[in-house]
């Protein structure tokens, strides 16, 4: 149960919260206007007005804000947003966490998945100047066009004949070159890619974006392994969105009917979603723990009013899980991050961190529309999350709070579930009890030298490719 009547909605890069007038704890939204006094009006004057007055407010640290820029010198409300908050950003509290945004876009992902491009998830080398498909998604034109995990972009254009080889665009214009020329997410935009597949097969595909909705569990999300006749339930999460909790449901339906106690739970690239479906999952690994604490909220002290805790839920589909072996990566962050020290009082040394450290964000943001007129929405950091342990300061991820970690690599040429690519193979060493190398603490940007997702410029991101990081 709740202490107070707040909904709330996590992201890599957002949280919104709901008050009871919108919907209150059960409101299916995950988004609702929380707007301040402004100056009238949608233009530029109207934006750093609010801007200003939201981060005055609200603003979870406003001890690390500079009230000495001037307004008048940004003709851009975002940048303002930056000048304002640069201080944050340079203590690691706020890694770029606070934005403007659409709305509307931003509603039409959290409620459906709703996102334009081609469906995959592009990671980089900056090295070797080369850029793969990490993962496709369901129903997309990639996935359509035969373009699975592990293959390889040579080369981008618009038609055969114009095409820049992926190694001359990162010498010339690194990663963001690259992002230009796979174009703009917009449904029509067309591109012809010279690709090479994880089998070594050499082709050229013409592809066009469209509107599709991702799929937090995807068709290799949810299944069983037999590991030496020991039953071990793998779930593959990639957003934390409204779809996820009937999907999640389903997947803990079949755990529970199975006698599945131990898990893998794959997080690697999610880069969070909304906090109703984080303690929906909760309470998916909650049978024995009705009651008992999951996570508090805390906002600044002046709002501290706002204050909230959740107690695990026991639900019809939900496990008491034996050990647990959560694969993530640089990219798994917030809502991700979130269930993972929620778990960590009540599994003791039964839960694990396997693949690499994570992104490190313990704080969520508010959603703050300008106005009913106005597709103008920021999101700004006003909270911060704690397990029942009051651990909330992971800000360099969370390899130091967890009591187990082990080391392993992304295998992009195994698709995921395989119970031989090294992350999901190390995972399941450690639930047979075998020894691994643990993750080197610090932050997780460190320890990927070279090798990233591949993402736009922050005001360049839809509301998709701010939660799914590498999502084109």
């Amino acid at each position: 149960m709740r202490t107070s009547k707040i909904a709330l909605t996590m992201a890599c890069a957002a949280m919104t919260f709901t008050t009871a007038a919108c919907g209150g704890d059960d409101s299916p939204s995950p988004t609702a206007t929380v707007a301040p006094p402004t100056t009238s009006g949608c233009g530029l004057d109207a934006q750093r007005t609010f801007v200003r007055s939201v981060v005055n407010e609200w603003y979870l640290f406003p001890n690390l804000v500079d009230t000495g820029v001037n307004a008048s010198n940004f003709n851009d409300a975002q940048d303002y947003l930056d000048a304002l908050v640069r201080p944050a950003r340079e203590d690691n509290r706020d890694r770029f966490f606070s934005y403007l945004t659409s709305i509307e876009a931003e509603n039409a992902f959290f409620n459906g998945g709703s996102s334009a491009g081609f469906g995959f998830r592009l990671i980089y080398d900056t090295v070797n100047r080369r850029v793969f498909i990490a993962e496709t998604f369901d129903n997309t034109p990639a996935l359509a066009a035969n373009i699975e995990r592990g293959t390889e972009i040579i080369a981008i254009g618009t038609s055969s004949t114009n095409q820049v080889t992926v190694n001359s665009l990162m010498a010339s214009g690194g990663p963001q070159a690259v992002v230009d020329a796979l174009g703009p997410s917009d449904p029509g935009v067309t591109r012809v890619l010279d690709i090479v597949d994880a089998d070594g097969n050499d082709r050229e595909v013409s592809i066009s974006k469209t509107e599709y909705d991702l799929d937090p569990v995807p068709r290799y999300g949810a299944q069983i392994i037999n590991d030496g006749g020991k039953q071990v339930g793998y779930l593959r999460l990639t957003n934390f969105i409204n779809p996820a909790i009937d999907e999640l449901a389903d997947a803990f339906a079949d755990f529970r009917a199975a006698g599945v106690t131990e898990l893998v739970i794959d997080l690697r690239y999610n880069g969070g979603g909304g906090i109703n479906v984080n303690e929906f999952f909760g309470d998916m690994l909650g049978r024995d723990l009705g009651g008992q604490v999951f996570e508090t909220v805390a906002f600044r002290p002046s709002k501290s009013e706002r204050n909230e805790t959740y107690r695990f839920q026991v639900r019809p589909q939900s496990i008491a899980p034996t050990k647990i072996a959560f694969i993530t990566s640089s990219g798994s962050a917030s809502a991700s991050e979130a269930i993972i020290n929620g778990m960590v009082p009540y599994l003791g040394n039964n839960i694990a961190l396997i693949g690499e450290n994570t992104f490190g964000k313990p704080v969520g943001q508010s959603a703050f529309d300008l106005s009913s007129d106005c597709d103008t929405r920021l999101r700004l950091v006003t909270l911060q999350l704690e397990n029942a342990n009051g651990q909330g300061d992971y800000y360099n991820g969370l390899a130091d709070f967890v009591p187990n970690t082990c080391r392993a690599r992304d295998d992009i040429f195994r698709n995921f579930g395989d119970p031989q690519e090294e992350m999901l193979a190390t995972a399941l060493d450690f639930l047979a009890g075998r020894t691994c190398t643990p993750i080197a603490g610090g932050p997780a940007t460190t320890q990927r030298i070279g090798v990233d997702l591949l993402q736009p410029e922050l005001q360049e991101r839809t509301p998709a490719q701010h939660d799914t990081p590498g999502l084109f």
